[in-house]
């Protein structure tokens, strides 16, 4: 063999041997039977979510801070992982409905709908895209679930459905001789409409009337809780969100007829109730926020349960209670989770 055999022959047998040694580990693992291990994981995937709510205010504010805390506690937040793309519809169920198909053009990995008229426009817009609903008091009602069992389509979330019976026992204990609760309204939110009717049956029970008033819209809820003057001895406000969205102009016919406010939620005790037992806002939407985390994570919501809230918090106001020249009973002083002075 000549010096230049001997040295092409080198050269091909160090690169024989480097091409073996790099496919060695695989070929042996595939000899075995076994797959060779995938890549290590890059940085998280990017998800995205959009979120609407019928309006602004403080309750629903709260909710919506609420789903993005349960999305970070399950891995997934705002500017690292996960992009959110939040709409209002400013209180016009038309608004609901366009911001739903631009949603569902959008394609995000999943929707959070707020409140009752936006959950249903989401649900009207598309059967794909993974719905979560939250504030939402007769989900089955509304027509978004069958029932609460796992609906098997694209929908699940959580109701805020409140039993009125400890409520009346509020008013009760508030105005002693209760004999009419004033309830304003709107007539077109299927969760204000179902809270009347099992007010209505409760309270009859107990032999107690309900005056009713109705509000078209958010300016019409002065008139509708002035009409209530000489009609009732509380009144009563549910999470309706023309009323909600118009809290400042129920107060201000609460002093003008000194009858107090006892609202659904926290929140309302800020901004004029007299008294609230209700949900807690904050964590409503931290379990929609986990269930929305575990839609992201491959889960369908066809087959999670849609969640009911699990516990009742009673908020007080001494102020609003004194300026109505009211004196709060301590037995609630007591069992209140916050009194506001």
């Amino acid at each position: 063999m000549t010096p230049r055999t001997a040295y092409t022959s080198s050269i091909f047998g160090i690169i024989a041997a480097t091409i073996l040694a790099a496919c060695t580990p695989a070929d042996k693992q595939a000899d075995n039977g076994q797959t060779a291990p995938a890549p290590a994981a890059s940085a998280a995937e990017q998800k995205k979510i959009a979120i609407t709510a019928i309006a602004d205010h403080p309750a629903l504010d709260t909710i919506r801070a609420g789903v993005l805390d349960g999305l970070k506690a399950e891995g997934f937040e705002e500017g690292k992982n996960l992009t959110v793309d939040f709409q209002s519809a400013q209180g016009s169920t038309a608004n609901a409905a366009q911001i739903a198909k631009k949603f569902a053009g959008a394609n995000p990995d999943a929707i959070i709908a707020i409140t009752t008229p936006s959950a249903q426009a989401v649900a009207a817009a598309t059967k794909n895209i993974p719905l979560i609903y939250t504030a939402v008091t007769d989900p089955v009602g509304a027509k978004l679930v069958p029932s609460l069992e796992p609906s098997h389509t694209n929908i699940t979330g959580v109701s805020d459905e409140l039993p009125v019976g400890p409520q009346i026992d509020l008013m009760k204990k508030l105005v002693p001789n209760l004999k009419t609760i004033g309830y304003v309204y709107s007539p077109g939110e299927v969760n204000s409409t179902t809270v009347l009717e099992r007010l209505k049956a409760k309270a009859a029970e107990q032999n107690i009337e309900v005056a009713a008033a109705p509000a078209q819209r958010s300016a019409d809820v002065l008139t509708a809780a002035r009409s209530l003057g000489g009609k009732a001895d509380v009144i009563f406000t549910s999470l309706d969100n023309n009323v909600v969205s118009s809290y400042e102009s129920m107060y201000k016919a609460s002093m003008e007829l000194k009858i107090p406010l006892v609202a659904s939620d926290a929140d309302s005790v800020t901004r004029g109730a007299v008294a609230a037992l209700g949900m807690d806002s904050f964590g409503t939407g931290q379990k929609a926020g986990k269930l929305a985390a575990a839609v992201l994570k491959g889960g369908k919501p066809g087959d999670m349960p849609s969640e009911k809230l699990d516990q009742l918090d009673l908020y007080l106001s001494k102020k609003h209670a004194a300026a109505l020249g009211i004196t709060l009973p301590e037995e609630l002083l007591k069992e209140a989770k916050e009194v506001k002075e």
